[in-house]
């Protein structure tokens, strides 16, 4: 049987949850507390629990939507006329990310859910596209895969998210990204 529409209240308050919660783990990460995440949606705490029954399920929508929202953007990337800066540019945005977003790098390891574990394989997927044409315009080295671009940047995200220094993104990136260039000469 199928699942009827939500109520257009209903759908209303699904979505400020989701932007709260959205808002809070990025903050702080997983550890934020459900009845915060319900105050600052403006809603009450069953409100939360009715549209998602355990904070893992709300944490596995959010991190839902951030792995596809990277995947939509390193697709993007991929048809752009200068795949090095292309690829850089995403590298970019995934570092100031981690900065930005505590509960990133949790997004990206997949959290155990089936829907998150095929959004990280889609992105993985157009980061191979992307990297395979940086690649070949001689903007990444070549013996580089996606399994060891994407332990890189777990590596990254996570070094990032634990230390709070502001210069700390700007420099691991910096030797990330001189890492993953071809050698000179």
């Amino acid at each position: 049987m199928a699942e009827r529409p939500l109520r257009a209240d209903a759908r209303r308050n699904r979505e400020r949850v989701l932007a709260a919660a959205a808002e809070a783990f990025a903050e702080r990460g997983y550890d934020v507390p459900l009845d915060e995440i319900a105050a600052a949606a403006g809603v009450g705490p069953g409100t939360v629990y009715r549209h998602f029954p355990t904070k893992e399920a709300l944490f596995e929508a959010v991190s839902l939507a951030r792995v596809q929202e990277h995947a939509a953007d390193a697709r993007a990337r991929a048809t752009a006329d200068d795949p090095g800066a292309a690829f850089d540019g995403f590298l970019a945005r995934l570092a100031e990310e981690a900065e930005r977003k505590r509960d990133f790098p949790d997004a990206l390891a997949g959290a155990g859910a089936e829907g998150i574990a095929e959004a990280v394989a889609e992105m993985q997927d157009a980061l191979g596209v992307l990297l395979a044409r940086a690649q070949a315009a001689g903007a990444v080295r070549g013996e580089i895969t996606v399994k060891d671009l994407v332990a890189l940047l777990k590596a990254m995200l996570y070094v990032v998210r634990a230390d709070p220094e502001p210069e700390l993104r700007q420099r691991v990136y910096a030797v990330l990204r001189d890492g993953l260039r071809p050698p000179a000469g």
